[in-house]
């Protein structure tokens, strides 16, 4: 018999720009990358994960070792999708030299195609420092996350003159530091549309514009996970928050009933068989 082919893991010369938009999703855990695999071009472990898996109030708090430890799950779930995993708030900042020990950790111990980190021409000279020792890196401008605290909040970039130069500037940058990709975040959609026209590489959305070369959200946004307020940005896809309230109110039911276990979920008892 002959072996039956491995699909191709995609890389970053595969989600070069141009062509079909790419598309982008988080994933944190391997069930869930296990399902996104075979439709999406990237699965992003973000540091989102902090406040989507471990309820934070922001990215601030989340650590080394957590990317790691989830980056790694996603990494043996998949078989086609690049992965790429968030560099955390701390890890890469204070210098080029511990922006490559960290981001090294990252590939070595998950298997990831790339890291991404968050800053505009501020960090230009840590992307290059990095590619130039073999690690591909994905940029992130725009609305950083990781710089809340500094910004007063998560506001949307770009709405004056002088922002929109920095933007701009920042994508510039960081594409010419050497990164394979800029996500683009909580950017107005006309300075989004020109920064995605005039960039080398592509540019990722998150409430961007459509004419960017590709899309990501928070997979637990678009799927409906959670029944909040949810950004404008995102559109829900499902309302899995409703389908998995409706799934455990029915099991509590059955359970407080004893009509759950039933004889087919317990060994050893034959089926009762009506007769006929």
């Amino acid at each position: 018999m002959g072996r039956t082919e491995q699909p191709r893991r995609r890389t970053i010369r595969d989600v070069s720009k141009g062509g079909v938009p790419g598309v982008w999703l988080t994933a944190y855990t391997a069930p869930l990358a296990h399902r996104l695999d075979a439709h999406v071009d990237v699965i992003l472990v973000g540091d989102s994960l902090g406040m989507v898996v471990y309820g934070m109030s922001d990215t601030l708090g989340v650590s080394l070792d957590m990317m790691i430890a989830h980056g790694a799950a996603v990494v043996r779930a998949s078989r086609q999708a690049l992965v790429v995993v968030d560099m955390p708030f701390g890890s890469y900042q204070e210098s080029p030299a511990l922006a490559f020990r960290n981001a090294a950790r990252v590939m070595a111990e998950t298997g990831c195609g790339a890291v991404k980190l968050e800053g505009g021409a501020e960090m230009a000279e840590t992307v290059g420092f990095l590619v130039q020792r073999g690690i591909p890196v994905c940029g992130h401008v725009g609305l950083m996350p990781q710089a809340v605290k500094a910004t007063g909040g998560f506001r949307t970039q770009g709405r004056d003159a002088e922002q929109a130069r920095k933007v701009h500037a920042d994508a510039h940058a960081i594409a010419a530091a050497g990164a394979f990709a800029v996500v683009l975040e909580g950017t107005v959609e006309p300075l989004s549309r020109e920064i995605a026209a005039s960039v080398p590489v592509p540019v990722i959305g998150i409430g961007a514009s459509p004419a960017c070369d590709g899309q990501v959200l928070v997979v637990d946004d678009m799927l409906g996970m959670f029944g909040t307020a949810i950004p404008r940005f995102v559109r829900r896809y499902a309302d899995m928050g409703d389908v998995i309230d409706d799934a455990v109110a029915r099991y509590a039911q059955d359970v407080r009933s004893r009509a759950f276990p039933g004889p087919e979920e317990c060994f050893g008892v034959r089926r009762q068989v009506t007769p006929g």
